[in-house]
């Protein structure tokens, strides 16, 4: 880069990132959230007469969350407080929940931003709650996961949650060019890009405000210089600023439980091309393989079963290819695996038939197991009439005995009951015949 280039970033005004340098500091000029924030809304209002109360801040990455709590402590009363999840620890947390108690004594109310605050365990989120219940601070918190899943279900039951939603490509677009036109931005400095530049960078952020921005101060950043002093962006420096695009995807998170839901229930719904796409994005955003290969041999018996057994060993057999290979080579077999799946005739009375027996388990008493089939080993045992009566059906022409094998109160309970699909309609055949033999 010559010194001319040099020059946009080396002043005290450009030093920080340009996501930092446009952070919205009002209402007005915030971005996005028109369901939360637009007049009339009710967080606006609230953020506009004061009457904030604790709140979680739920959404993707770059929408605003930080922003808004910003916003917010500006516009109250407060004392503001921002705690972090990865240095304060307990005794951090019980000194600001002291002071905070001690200002309300006196009148004074202590807004508590927890950024993160999923990362922050249940020890310190306990010690939030009785500070939170009391009034002593108004906790606002910001979380990339779903709070169901990450906070405490007291603390969240004290707290309104608002979801903030990706945003949009047409509100990354004006971002970007208020961003090229601001002086707290790029304004200042003559830049050749393209509309369709633009457009390509929101599409790529994918939602994300801060992504949008900081490919936009990369693709300025390697411009060329031409001889009227004017950066020039073109088409080779904006795809090297977006040679993987930015699929949101944590695998600890709510978008982790998203993605396989969508792959298990494409996979049911026997639709190939949806299962694959929704396999690749989870390889894609990093998953591990053999999670997704155990996640396929579950579902040939959950969803397959009888209809198909051969759904089980091959899944099995995609398992062990990926571990032997490992990624970026094992992604075949796991399409191999998906797409059999998928297109498979499907049961689910494997799954019923545990489910059935599971709920009579848990919820009947433990009926002993009846004499007849018990073993004998011992004298003793035999003169308690263990094993009497027992038949052993290879000694049978029909290989089929009468015996109930059942306990007494659960005689004639059915849990599998096969279907007419695939090979399953041989086996409910099958099971036919034997009851009928049996009820004769």
């Amino acid at each position: 880069m010559n010194m001319e280039q040099m020059s946009l970033f080396d002043n005290r005004e450009t030093t920080s990132p340009l996501a930092a340098r446009l952070r919205p500091e009002t209402l007005q000029d915030y971005v996005g959230q028109k369901h939360l924030i637009g007049e009339g809304r009710i967080l606006r209002r609230l953020i506009e007469e004061d009457n904030i109360s604790s709140m979680i801040f739920w959404g993707p990455p770059g929408v605003g969350k930080t922003t808004l709590a910003r916003i917010i402590a500006k516009h109250t009363n407060a004392k503001f407080v921002e705690f972090s999840a990865v240095t304060s620890g307990i005794k951090e947390i019980k000194e600001v929940m002291a002071e905070a108690e001690q200002n309300r004594k006196m009148g004074v109310r202590t807004l508590l931003f927890a950024d993160e605050i999923h990362r922050f365990n249940k020890a310190q989120q306990d010690a939030f709650l009785p500070y939170v219940e009391r009034g002593s601070i108004i906790l606002v918190g910001a979380t990339t996961e779903n709070p169901s899943f990450e906070i405490n279900s007291a603390l969240l039951s004290r707290c309104k949650v608002f979801i903030l939603k990706a945003l949009g490509e047409q509100d990354l677009y004006e971002l970007l060019k208020h961003a090229l036109q601001s002086p707290k931005g790029l304004g200042n400095t003559q830049i050749a890009i393209e509309d369709s530049h633009i457009s390509a960078i929101a599409r790529f952020a994918n939602g994300d405000a801060r992504t949008a921005l900081n490919t936009l101060e990369m693709a300025v950043c390697n411009g060329r210089m031409n001889e009227d002093a004017v950066l020039c962006v073109d088409d080779e420096i904006l795809s090297q600023c977006m040679n993987r695009r930015s699929l949101l995807y944590d695998k600890n998170g709510e978008e982790h439980y998203n993605l396989i839901s969508a792959l298990h229930k494409s996979m049911r719904n026997s639709d190939p091309d949806a299962a694959v796409y929704w396999m690749y994005r989870m390889l894609d955003g990093g998953e591990e393989p053999l999670y997704i290969a155990r996640r396929l041999i579950r579902f040939a018996s959950e969803d397959v079963g009888m209809a198909d057994s051969d759904a089980l060993p091959l899944a099995v057999a995609a398992y062990q290819a990926c571990h032997f290979l490992g990624m970026p080579e094992c992604d075949v077999h796991l399409a191999h695996a998906v797409v059999y799946l998928s297109m498979a005739p499907k049961s689910n009375a494997i799954y019923t038939a545990c489910q059935e027996c599971r709920a009579d388990i848990r919820e009947l008493p433990a009926e002993p197991v009846p004499l007849h089939i018990c073993n004998a080993p011992t004298e003793l045992m035999k003169k308690m009439d263990y094993g009497k009566g027992y038949i052993y059906a290879h000694d049978t022409d029909e290989k089929l005995t009468k015996m109930k094998c059942l306990p007494e109160s659960l005689q004639g309970r059915r849990y599998y009951r096969p279907g007419g699909q695939g090979r399953e309609r041989q086996v409910k055949e099958r099971l036919k015949q034997i009851l009928d033999w049996k009820d004769n």
